[in-house]
Order: structure tokens, then C-alpha cells, then sequence
């Protein structure tokens, strides 16, 4: 599939007009060697997410670039969520915290978002979302925007000593103690140990929770740039966490620990050790993810002394009338969320891949 739109060029770049196309699977590397370079763009805009959609979710996906000069300028990556329980959208992008337009002047911008609502209409989705890192520079009154989340990032020192003293003395205090109590932690190459520990944690937070095949999709189409730390006290598995690496950042994406990782303090000691093997890694930045306002996540991160960012996920109507609101803060989804944590687990993990494929 092709979209092409010529533009009035942006005075900035007078040189030729823009064409916006859709990535194909031989362009990949092309794609990436834009977006390794672009400031504005994250681990989510890597086109390996396009294979996630596809074969992870089986959702459409319409990785959208703008060519200029025969360069790639900009890129906006999307996926077509279908669902019979929250309707139809095109995000930007389902299941990643980040997304958006990345990198190109007003002109090329203008292409790939003229390109989506385009794209938007033609699906005839209820709406266009964009999950923006950063506020947009020019913010178009068509735009909604729900304050839900923050992320949560902060540089990370070359020595570890200067990242330990870094956490504020309490939290401090919890990490030092887990050091003394045995802890250990290692770097695993499958999801075995990985995806138990994560999937009772989610279950008990009354969350459904993805397929074991996602993470094992996730290891084999990132590769390196993919980890799995868990952490040990002696041969027990109490803690573990799925890593991206972009850059020279770290993202934490999926953790969970084990009912005694509270008591021996094993999930705070599994994101030290993030830190402390991202930094030997060479990794300069600690991204810590994004959480819900008055979560006790988002406490959590603040305690760690990381400053929340407010997300500014925007939203355009283009069916709908108004912006379903799904997520767990919502009342509505209180019973479901306590029914859900009453299901014995196998069965929750037999089911809760395909709900949780519909929520994005």
C-alpha cells in the first residue's frame, strides 16, 4: 500500500516535494537508520514494531514515512486497533508508551499527519491517537488531549556508586538491605523464568495479561537491544523484568515480582541492577516508564527521585463523539478488575491474551 501527498515545500526545505509512503518489510533498515539518528524519535518508533502488530496482535499496521530528496524525513508508525468491546482506533502506538510523529520541519509533519487522518477516515476509526513523549510545538485545536499518564526519566552517572547515591536515603536503605540479604541477579535468554513471575503479578492486579509468545516475539525481533533480568535469592526467582535498549537508554518495560519480593525487597533491588548494568553497558539515561497519576506506581517512581513528566497523548475524533475512557482507573471496570483477580490463574493466563489484545 502507497500514500502520496504533495505539499506546498516548507521554506525551509524548498528543494522538492514530499511524498508520504508506507514502510514495507524490505525497508526496515532503512527505517531504523532514520530513526537511530532522530532526536525526537524512541524505542517505539523502531520498525520492529511493525512485525509486533502484525504477528504478535495480527492488528493492521500502516507505518507511514515522508520521503523528501529520496531521504526519509519523518516517520509516524500506526496500527489499527479493532475491537468489539472499545470500538476502532488508529494509534500511535498500541501497547507502547511513546509514538507520534518523528523528526521532519512543519511541512513534512503536516504530510504524515494529513496522511493519517486521511488513513483515519478511509478506516473509518472512531479515532486518531498520537502518544506523544513530548508536548507538540504547535498543538492543533482539533486535538484532545487526556492527562493520564507521566513517564519518568533521569540521567544515569558512568559510576555506580554515584547512581546508588543518587536514590533518596529511604529507598536507598531498601536497596542496601537487599544487597545484604543475599540478592543476586543474573540476565536470562528465554521468557521461562520470566513470564510466571510476571504473569501471577499482573493477575493479582487484576490485569489480563499478554500471550507468553509476545515476550518471546519481543526477544527474537530485538534481539540484543531485548533483556530479560531476574533476580535470585540463591535458586528462587523473585523478581523479573523485561529491558529495552535504545541508544544509550534503558527502559524497564515489563517487571513483576513474587509475593516474597516484598518482604525481601527484591523488586527495588531488580531496578537497581537495571541501572547498575545499564550504566556498565554504557547506557546514560534511566527511563522508568510511564505510570497513571495517583497510582501507587507513580508514587513508587517518585520515591526512587525520579520528577514525573505528564504525557501529552492527543487525540483526534473522527467517528466517535466522544473519547472512550479504558483504563483501570475508570469505575466502571471495578468489577470486572475484582472478578478478574478471583479467576484461578491458568485460566486467567489462557484468556487474558485475548482481551488484552483489544485494549492497546
Amino acid at each position: 500500500m502507497m500514500h502520496e501527498a504533495s505539499l506546498p515545500p516548507d521554506p525551509l526545505h524548498c528543494s522538492a516535494a514530499i511524498a508520504v509512503r508506507s514502510l514495507q518489510e524490505h525497508e526496515h533498515a532503512r527505517w531504523d537508520a532514520f530513526v537511530d539518528t532522530c532526536p525526537e524519535a524512541t524505542f517505539f518508533h523502531r520498525a520492529g514494531w511493525q512485525t509486533i502488530m502484525q504477528q504478535g496482535f495480527q492488528h493492521d499496521s500502516h507505518f507511514l514515512y515522508a520521503e523528501q530528496d529520496g531521504r526519509i524525513a519523518g516517520v509516524l508508525p500506526l496500527a489499527h486497533l479493532r475491537s468489539r468491546l472499545f470500538g476502532s482506533s488508529l494509534v500511535s502506538l498500541p501497547f507502547c508508551v511513546y509514538g507520534g510523529i518523528a523528526g521532519g520541519g512543519a511541512a513534512v509533519r503536516q504530510a504524515l499527519d494529513s496522511a493519517a487522518l486521511a488513513l483515519a477516515r478511509r478506516l473509518g476509526v472512531g479515532h486518531l491517537e498520537y502518544r506523544w513523549r513530548e508536548v507538540e510545538q504547535n498543538p492543533d485545536a482539533s486535538w484532545l488531549h487526556k492527562p493520564l499518564y507521566a513517564t519518568f526519566r533521569r540521567p544515569l552517572h558512568p559510576d555506580a556508586e554515584q547512581n546508588l547515591l543518587a536514590i533518596p536515603r529511604k529507598q536507598r536503605a531498601v536497596v542496601r538491605k537487599a544487597m545484604a540479604g543475599g540478592l543476586h541477579s543474573a540476565i536470562d535468554h528465554d521468557v521461562e523464568r520470566f513470564y510466571p513471575i510476571y504473569a501471577a503479578s499482573v493477575h493479582r492486579l487484576g490485569t489480563p495479561v499478554f500471550a507468553r509468545r509476545h515476550f518471546s516475539l519481543l526477544r527474537t525481533v530485538f534481539g540484543s537491544d531485548c533483556d530479560i533480568l531476574t533476580v535470585y535469592h540463591g535458586q528462587q526467582a523473585q523478581a523479573s523484568v523485561l529491558l529495552f535498549y535504545f541508544r544509550d537508554e534503558v527502559l524497564p518495560y515489563y517487571g513483576g515480582g513474587t509475593p516474597l519480593a516484598r518482604s525481601t525487597g527484591a523488586n527495588d533491588f531488580m531496578y537497581w541492577e537495571t541501572m547498575r548494568r545499564a550504566s556498565a553497558r554504557g547506557c546514560r539515561l534511566f527511563d522508568f516508564g510511564r505510570s497513571k497519576l495517583g497510582t501507587g506506581a507513580y508514587d513508587f517512581k517518585k520515591n526512587w527521585g525520579f520528577a514525573p513528566q505528564p504525557l501529552p497523548y492527543a487525540c483526534r475524533l473522527v467517528r466517535a463523539k466522544t473519547l472512550p475512557e479504558v483504563n483501570p482507573l475508570n469505575p466502571k471496570y471495578a468489577l470486572f478488575i475484582r472478578a478478574w483477580r478471583r479467576l484461578p490463574l491458568p485460566l486467567a493466563n489462557l484468556l487474558g491474551p485475548h482481551i488484552v489484545r483489544q485494549l492497546g
